[in-house]
C-alpha cells in the first residue's frame, strides 16, 4: 500500500496557504511605507510648508474613520464594512478582492511637523490629511555681509 503525504491537489493547497499567511509581517512606521498590500494605500509626501498624506479608502463613513497623532506618529484606524453576500445554499462568492474589516495604518512624521496644525478631509473615498510644519523650521537663506 502506497500512503500518499501530499495533498490531491498540491497547487490548491499551496494557494489556500497563501491566502492564510498574513500580506505582511512588516510593522515598521515610516514617512516612506512599507511594502505592498495594505489597506488603505497611502501616498505621503509634502512641500515646504506642510505634509500632505492621501489614504485611498472608498467605501468609508467618515465618522468612523479614526485619527491620532501622538509623539510626532500618526496613525489612520477604522472598518470597512462586508458588502458581499453572505454564503448559503443559493450564493456564492467566486472573487473576493475588495478589502473589508478593521484596518490601522501609522506614518512617522518629520520633527518638524506641527502637531498643533492638522486638518483632515474625506471626499471621493479619499482621505487627506494635511499637517503643517512649524515655520521656525523652515530652511532660510542668510545673507553674509
Amino acid at each position: 500500500m502506497v500512503w500518499n503525504v501530499y495533498p490531491r491537489d498540491l497547487m490548491a493547497e499551496l494557494e489556500r496557504l497563501q491566502r492564510g499567511y498574513p500580506q505582511s509581517l512588516d510593522h515598521n512606521a515610516s514617512i516612506r511605507g512599507s511594502g505592498r498590500s495594505r489597506y488603505p494605500a497611502l501616498n505621503v509626501g509634502g512641500t515646504p510648508e506642510s505634509v500632505e498624506i492621501y489614504a485611498f479608502a472608498p467605501g468609508l463613513d467618515p465618522a468612523r474613520i479614526e485619527l491620532l497623532l501622538d509623539r510626532g506618529v500618526l496613525t489612520i484606524a477604522g472598518e470597512r464594512p462586508d458588502d458581499l453576500p453572505r454564503d448559503d445554499a443559493r450564493t456564492a462568492v467566486h472573487i473576493g478582492e475588495r478589502f473589508a474589516g478593521r484596518f490601522r495604518r501609522v506614518v512617522n512624521l518629520p520633527e518638524d511637523a506641527d502637531p498643533e496644525s492638522v486638518a483632515a478631509s474625506y471626499r471621493d473615498g479619499v482621505l487627506h490629511i494635511s499637517v503643517q510644519r512649524r515655520v521656525a523650521s523652515a530652511p532660510r537663506r542668510i545673507n553674509v555681509t
